[in-house]
């Protein structure tokens, strides 16, 4: 489950709002939403990038210390046999002579597509398509860039460039049962991946992951006639939507690795000393040919197996065993990184997660990171001076800053502002390109030097700032309030921009609340809470026990036992908002948007009774009803926490609902399934509780398209402006 951005968009403005003020038309043209740079590929000569350019209908070449273009790689206009207008994405071979190119890309789920992939050869300036067989996924070069594995079908086919021939590499695969190099629903939505497929640094073998999802229960939701998307076939009679989906404690698919190997065409399945229920969240070649590291977690997900695998013998030795007393945390898998003699892999063992350099023979060689603070990301290492670079938070849990540490272990904060930055390094280290922005300040994105000096500015988003300025925007200030047990928890709060303090304002609390997550950062967000701050109310935003940034027992305390101190952390911030003698204590709300709707449901029939309306869109209503992944990480099976998952569950509690309640769902949600409103609202009824509910035909976890987002979100203005003006 993965938290919802969004912008409010409310119909009528409730009172005059001062001179310039920002306009609902603002919010809908996405004025505030700041411009960002074009993906680039950093050049492995360490001097150089690539990038898409002219609204994606170039390839150029550019020179990060000056930014100039030294070389045009693939123009629409000029390029032999290309009938393509313009691209969705590109790729570069390892020996940077050809491209991946893709375009008229479908939508899978939330990460997966589909594309019609081309290869083009820069010499020769010629454009062909990859294959002819219908639309692929996951297209990837092999490093010497002779060859491309893809996935079409569910199963794997590789294209010998210079021959222009096409093998099969699997044929099993069949949709609902097979699936060969790319995942299934539940691990690309909570492993956040979208391949399996991994060549060898020799180009000899190709290895996968292949998923057996035969015996995983088939979920299906109907689809309408509808209006946007309109299906007219179902006018009359709904159509529907079947896919393997495994709640709490069912069947997962069964997952094992292969390989192929490209001369002989042979098909081997590794030996993992693995249970029929593990997982194989990630697998990845070392530089070494002979070492293919295979990570696997148990399900409980609270131990974590780093295998090194013989691509051609299949053996496989344990390299290392991590353990948690609670969950393995999903950044982790992202956090490995393999060298020649080392690894790299990122740890909460001390209480905050960390960075660690392990031998290939499994010994520790060092911890390189350590203090009362996280590393969010591990950007890079140099090899000439033994520098680590990284993203952390340790100048407060608010911001996120780029550092190096070199072998004596001396940290050096790399980025400039104060705020919220990420960075993307190039292979050798030596220059990065680093993202900002603050909440007073929109997206700036650089180009940096190993040292942090700002080389050039790629964009400043000046206009927006400008527009912003003049737009009497709210200004989001952070607090900290305590919990009941004490902690001191983060929070933001936004007034409107014509505050008076001898007035008493209606609150609303924003939320999301889920595990690990973090709603309280310094960054650039202008979306609904903005505008309904210049509405009248009072929006607050409370980060407790459970969310990221944190301790990792801050983090833990959730486990076995969702929305309990969740619940108890919101009705904490609620009460502290309540001293406030700006804030109406009696009309309080709360918001929230999948975990966030699902807190919104815990808080007002769990809490204290402090909410006067709450909304809560696309909410999970009982963890058995969610996938097993997500759920079991943080709650076990419900066969081993039975009670817990009973009394985590909303409609365990819908009998105490207090206060006015608005309900929203899309009918084609694949993540939270319209199940979940459906079953609670059956439930309030058989309560006797009145409630509000608002259905949108045919729309998705996202609740987006064409003019759904304006209704839904003058549905909620107007709803919070009913319950609480």
């Amino acid at each position: 489950m993965k938290k919802i951005t969004f912008t409010l968009l409310c119909a009528i403005a409730l009172f005059v709002l001062p001179a310039n003020a920002f306009t609902l038309e603002d919010i809908t043209s996405e004025k505030f939403r700041p411009q960002d740079v074009a993906e680039t590929y950093p050049s492995t000569d360490g001097v150089h990038y690539y990038a898409a350019t002219n609204g994606n209908t170039r390839i150029v070449k550019c020179e990060y210390r000056t930014g100039h273009e030294v070389d045009t790689l693939f123009d629409v206009k000029t390029a032999r046999e290309c009938d393509l207008k313009s691209f969705d994405g590109f790729s570069l071979s390892p020996d940077e002579k050809h491209l991946l190119i893709y375009a008229d890309s479908e939508p899978i789920y939330r990460r997966s597509f589909k594309a019609t992939y081309y290869t083009f050869e820069i010499r020769r300036n010629l454009l062909k398509p990859l294959s002819e067989g219908g639309k692929q996924q996951v297209a990837v070069y092999s490093p010497n860039g002779r060859m491309v594995a893809f996935v079409r079908d569910n199963n794997i086919y590789v294209k010998k460039l210079d021959y222009g021939t096409e093998v099969a590499v699997t044929r099993d695969g069949e949709r609902n049962k097979i699936i060969n190099g790319v995942p299934d629903w539940v691990y690309e939505e909570e492993f956040a991946t979208t391949s399996t497929l991994q060549w060898s640094p020799n180009d000899e073998t190709l290895a996968f992951v292949k998923f057996d999802e035969s015996q995983v229960p088939m979920y299906s939701f109907q689809l309408y006639e509808g209006y946007c998307p309109s299906y007219p076939e179902y006018r009359f009679y709904p159509g529907s939507f079947s896919y393997k989906y495994p709640v709490a404690g069912e069947t997962n698919a069964r997952v094992s690795v292969y390989t192929y190997t490209v001369d002989t065409r042979a098909l081997k399945e590794m030996k993992l000393p693995v249970s029929a229920d593990s997982y194989i969240p990630r697998i990845q070649f070392t530089p070494a040919p002979n070492r293919l590291a295979v990570v696997t977690l148990n399900r409980t997900q609270n131990v974590m197996d780093i295998y090194a695998v013989n691509p051609k013998s299949g053996i496989s030795k344990l390299l290392l065993r991590e353990t948690d007393k609670a969950w393995i945390d999903e950044p982790i898998l992202d956090n490995l990184a393999f060298y020649n003699d080392f690894f790299v892999m990122a740890s909460c063992r001390s209480g905050y997660q960390h960075l660690y350099r392990y031998n290939y023979n499994g010994t520790l060689a060092r911890q390189i990171t350590r203090g009362e603070w996280n590393v969010s990301k591990f950007l890079g290492y140099d090899a000439n001076s033994g520098s680590y670079f990284y993203e952390s938070n340790q100048e407060g849990p608010l911001y996120k800053a780029i550092y190096k540490i070199n072998a004596k272990g001396v940290e050096t904060k790399l980025s400039a502002q104060t705020g919220t930055n990420s960075a993307e390094f190039n292979p050798s280290c030596t220059y990065f390109i680093n993202r900002y922005s603050s909440s007073n300040e929109p997206l700036v994105v650089t180009v940096c030097d190993a040292r942090g000096k700002t080389l050039r500015t790629l964009e400043d988003n000046a206009a927006l700032k400008t527009f912003a300025a003049q737009s009497n925007l709210p200004k989001k200030e952070f607090f900290t309030c305590p919990n009941n047990a004490g902690e001191q928890m983060n929070g933001y709060i936004l007034k409107p921009a014509n505050f008076d303090p001898s007035k008493r304002y209606p609150v609303v609390m924003s939320q999301y609340s889920g595990p690990g997550s973090q709603s309280v950062l310094d960054d650039w967000k202008v979306d609904w809470e903005y505008y309904l701050a210049n509405q009248g109310f009072i929006v607050a935003c409370v980060d407790g026990r459970g969310t990221g940034g944190r301790s990792r027992a801050y983090e833990t305390a959730v486990y076995m036992q969702l929305g309990k101190f969740e619940t108890e952390d919101q009705v904490a911030g609620a009460e502290y908002m309540r001293t406030l003698p700006y804030v109406d204590g009696n009309r309080i709300g709360i918001y929230g948007w999948s975990y966030g709707g699902y807190e919104t449901l815990m808080a007002m029939s769990t809490g204290n009774g402090i909410y006067r309306a709450g909304v809560a869109i696309a909410p999970v209503t009982d963890w058995r009803y969610y996938d097993t992944i997500y759920a079991e990480r943080f709650m076990r099976t419900p066969q081993e926490n039975g009670d817990g998952y009973r009394l985590s569950a909303p409609i365990t509690h819908a009998a105490k609902l207090k206060g006015s309640l608005l309900i929203v769902s899309g009918t084609a949600d694949d993540n939270v399934h319209y199940l979940n409103t459906l079953q609670y609202s059956s439930a309030l009824v058989e309560a006797g509780i009145q409630f509000d509910s608002q259905i949108y035909t045919n729309k998705d976890h996202h609740i987006r398209g064409c003019n759904t987002r304006l209704h839904l979100y003058t549905r909620v203005c107007n709803f919070f402006t009913d319950k609480l003006k």
